[in-house]
C-alpha cells in the first residue's frame, strides 16, 4: 500500500481478510483472480486501484485505471459501491494529502469504430490520476491507454474480441487485472486461468477458503438457497462446468471428430473480389454414397457455411465444410451449384430466413425444387434442428473433421438460454469466429438427410414422362428429379 502507517490506519477502517491482503500486496503486472461469489473480489480490486492513485498523489506522479465491466449497471456499481466510498475513506484517513478532494463525475465515451456512446463513471484526483468505469466491448477496450481491470471477465460478451482489442493497448507497460467467477470453458478467462505459461500471477479463492479466512457466510444456507448443484459448483466452488450452457459440449465434439474425413475450405471476399481461398484436409474423391447438404446463408458480417456430408451406412461423414465471408450471392449460388453437380447431391436444406428466401427460390429454379428445401429459423424450428444434430452426435452417427479449432469453437458456441416465460432458446455466445453458422449448417445437413430423403435419380431431359403413379420434375441444368405421390424420393 501507499505506506505501512497508512495501511495500518486503513486496516482499522476496512478489514481485509488474508486472501484479500494477498491480492493487494501482489504487485505483478499480470494478475488474475478467480473468486467465489460473495467474497469481495470487485471490492478488493477497487481498493488496489484507489491505493495506487493515492500513492501517485503522495509521490507527485499520476496514474490511470480503467474498469471494464460486463455492462453499464455493473460499471456504475463498481464505481458507486466501491471506488467512490473507498476514495473518500482513503482521502480522509491521510491528512497529509493537499488540495481539494477527488472529483467524482459521470460522462460519456464515444467509440471510435462504431461511434456508439457509452456512459462512464470517473474519479479524478487533484494530481491528475483517474479511475474510469464503463461497459466492456472491443470499442471501449481500445479507447484508453491505461492500467485495466476486466471485472467478471468470464461473463463478458465477445471476451476474445475484447481481449484482442485491449492487449495491444496495455502492452506499453500498463498493468492488467482480470477477475471473475467461472463461466464454462469457451471464454478467454478460462484460457487465462488454465494456461501453462508463467506470465500470470493467479489467485484462486473458493467459498470454503474464504470462510476459513474469516468471511462471515453460512455455507449450508447458501447451498440450500441456491438449490442447484451445478450452479453451486460453478459460482461457489469454482468448477469449470462446460455443460452448464453449451448445447454441444467439448466432450461430445471430441467424440465426433474423425481423422481422415472431410476437408475444410475457407473463402473470403473484399468488395466482391475473392481474396482468400484456403483448403485443408484430404482431397475429395468420387463417392457412390448419398450426399446431403446444409447451408446457412449470410452476406456481410456472418459466415455463409455449406456443410457437405455423405451417408455411409447410417452415419453422416463430412466431405467438405465450406465457409464464405462477404461473398456475393451469385458466388454463393455458384458454389452450391458446383457442390450439387460434383457430388450428385440428393437433398439440400437451406436457411430461408430473411435474405435466404429469394436465395432458396433461385436455388429451387436452378437445381430443382424437390432437391432443395427451405427452412425458416423460427424458435421451435431451431430447437428441433439443434436437437436432431445433438441426437445424431450422441449416437455417433454424425462425424466432423478433426482438429479445426474454428469449427470446434463454432459448434460449441450455441448455448441454452431461458426466456422470461421459461422457454428455452438457443443463442450464440459471441466467442467463435462465426455466429454459430457452422453449427446451423451442420444441423441443416442432418435435416436434409432425414427420413423422407433418399437417392435422387437424374435422367436426361428427353426422358421426361408422367404416369399414374409417378411424376417427372424438370431440374434445369441437372436433368430431372422423379417423385412418387407419397413424397418419398427414389
Amino acid at each position: 500500500m501507499a505506506d505501512r502507517a497508512f495501511g495500518d490506519e486503513l486496516e482499522r477502517l476496512i478489514h481485509f481478510h488474508s486472501y484479500q491482503r494477498a491480492w493487494l500486496e501482489d504487485k505483478s503486472r499480470f494478475k488474475a483472480g478467480m473468486f467465489s461469489r460473495q467474497t469481495g473480489k470487485t471490492f478488493t480490486t477497487c481498493a488496489e486501484l484507489v491505493d495506487d492513485c493515492i500513492e501517485a498523489e503522495l509521490t507527485g506522479k499520476r496514474t490511470r485505471w480503467v474498469i471494464l465491466s460486463r455492462g453499464e449497471r455493473q460499471a456504475m456499481e463498481a464505481m458507486t459501491e466501491n471506488v467512490k466510498p473507498m476514495t473518500r475513506a482513503f482521502w480522509a484517513l491521510y491528512n497529509g494529502l493537499k488540495g481539494a478532494p477527488p472529483e467524482i463525475t459521470q460522462g460519456e465515451f464515444r467509440g471510435e469504430t462504431t461511434e456508439a456512446t457509452y456512459r462512464t463513471y470517473e474519479v479524478t484526483f487533484p494530481g491528475g490520476s483517474r479511475i474510469t468505469a464503463l461497459p466492456a466491448n472491443p470499442d471501449t477496450a481500445r479507447g484508453f491507454s491505461a492500467n485495466a481491470v476486466l471485472d467478471e471477465f468470464a461473463f463478458h460478451q465477445n471476451s476474445k474480441a475484447i481481449w484482442g482489442a485491449l492487449f495491444p493497448v496495455i502492452s506499453k507497460g500498463w498493468k492488467l487485472r482480470v477477475i471473475s467467477t467461472p463461466n464454462g470453458k469457451s471464454n478467454k478467462f478460462y484460457e487465462i486461468m488454465t494456461a501453462t505459461n508463467s506470465i500470470w500471477s493467479r489467485h484462486t479463492v473458493d467459498i470454503y477458503q474464504a470462510v476459513a479466512a474469516g468471511l462471515e457466510r453460512n455455507i449450508d444456507e447458501l447451498r440450500a438457497g441456491m438449490s442447484d448443484p451445478d450452479l453451486w459448483a460453478q459460482e461457489f466452488e469454482l468448477k469449470w462446468l462446460d455443460e452448464a450452457s453449451a448445447w454441444l459440449d467439448f466432450d461430445l465434439i471430441n467424440k465426433a471428430e474423425t481423422p481422415g474425413y472431410g476437408r475444410v475450405r475457407v473463402i473470403e471476399y473484399t468488395d466482391g473480389i475473392k481474396t482468400r481461398d484456403d483448403i485443408t484436409g484430404e482431397p475429395i474423391g468420387p463417392t457412390n454414397a448419398e450426399v446431403f447438404v446444409g447451408m446457412d446463408i449470410a452476406r456481410k458480417k456472418d459466415l455463409t457455411c455449406i456443410w457437405v456430408a455423405e451417408k455411409l451406412g447410417d452415419t453422416l461423414y463430412p466431405r467438405e465444410i465450406i465457409t464464405m465471408r462477404r461473398a456475393p450471392f451469385q458466388a454463393q449460388m455458384q458454389m452450391l451449384a458446383d457442390v450439387v453437380q460434383r457430388d450428385r447431391v440428393s437433398r439440400a436444406a437451406i436457411d430461408e430466413t430473411g435474405m435466404g428466401g429469394p436465395f432458396v427460390e433461385q436455388a429451387k429454379g436452378l437445381l430443382g425444387k424437390f432437391r432443395i428445401e427451405g427452412v425458416t429459423f423460427t424458435l421451435p424450428a431451431k430447437f428441433a434442428l439443434a436437437t436432431m444434430l445433438k441426437d445424431r452426435m450422441e449416437d455417433r452417427k454424425f462425424r466432423i473433421p478433426a482438429g479445426d479449432i474454428y469449427l470446434r469453437d463454432d459448434l460449441h458456441s450455441i448455448t441454452k438460454a431461458v426466456t422470461s416465460t421459461g422457454a428455452v432458446r438457443l443463442v450464440h455466445d459471441g466467442e467463435s469466429d462465426g455466429h454459430g453458422d457452422r453449427f446451423w449448417a451442420a444441423a441443416l445437413c442432418v435435416n436434409a438427410a432425414g427420413e423422407f430423403a433418399g437417392p435422387i435419380e437424374v435422367q436426361p431431359l428427353h426422358q421426361i414422362r408422367s404416369t399414374a403413379d409417378e411424376t417427372m420434375i424438370t431440374s434445369t441444368g441437372f436433368g430431372t428429379v422423379r417423385r412418387r405421390p407419397s413424397g418419398l424420393y427414389f
